[in-house]
């Protein structure tokens, strides 16, 4: 009785590993292939994830210079303009009055490129964020794909699971949302205003 229960442990422990889901994935080559095949696509998911993240992240840091940037560009002018005509003779005061258009032109074009500038790498963010909003969608799917396939072994059907991944994935549709007002179009109204403020001042500091 002693030396067959070892033998009867033993024997259970190789039949609970031959019909445990890993083991019978292991033994089938077409199903060992497609986990490995999974496995791997998931592991470029995830590396096109992390890639992605990153150019949003270098995306938003050329936002926020660019921001700098236009402050940066109207607060020195104004400053510039304001110290000539403060040390300026009148009569010079009076010339220069009469050609403001040309630095009201000036800044008025340098404004308009850099809220082009915005605008474009704020649609640029919102492209990036909807392709890793997708990525996301496709680990999800393909996770969900290898655990099933880990779980249910030979009794995972391959063309049915398959299918029914790559048809998921083709009819993905994004939802076309009715165009709005949205934080970007806000963004650039706002800069648009604080611009022509600016050429407001300017035409007084160099008219008063």
């Amino acid at each position: 009785m002693a030396e067959s229960d070892p033998q009867s442990t033993r024997s259970s422990i190789i039949e609970w590993k031959h019909f445990h889901p890993l083991h019978q994935i292991a033994e089938t080559p077409t199903h060992r292939l497609l986990l490995k095949q999974w496995l791997k696509e998931e592991d470029l998911i995830l590396n096109r994830i992390a890639l992605k993240e990153t150019q949003i992240d270098s995306v938003r840091k050329e936002i926020t210079m660019l921001y700098i940037f236009f402050f940066l560009f109207h607060s020195t002018s104004l400053m510039l303009l304001f110290h000539s005509t403060a040390s300026s003779p009148k009569p010079h005061m009076e010339k220069a009055c009469h050609r403001s258009w040309i630095p009201s032109l000036c800044s008025l074009l340098f404004s308009l490129g850099l809220i082009w500038a915005v605008r474009y790498k704020t649609d640029v963010e919102s492209h990036m964020e909807k392709l890793l909003e997708r990525e996301k969608e496709d680990r999800g799917l393909l996770g969900k794909c290898v655990e099933e396939l880990k779980k249910k072994g030979l009794e995972f059907d391959l063309l049915k699971e398959v299918d029914a991944l790559r048809r998921a994935k083709s009819l993905r549709v994004e939802a076309k949302e009715v165009r709005k007002w949205s934080s970007r179009d806000f963004v650039s109204l706002f800069f648009f205003t604080l611009s022509c403020f600016c050429l407001v001042i300017a035409r007084v500091i160099l008219c008063s």
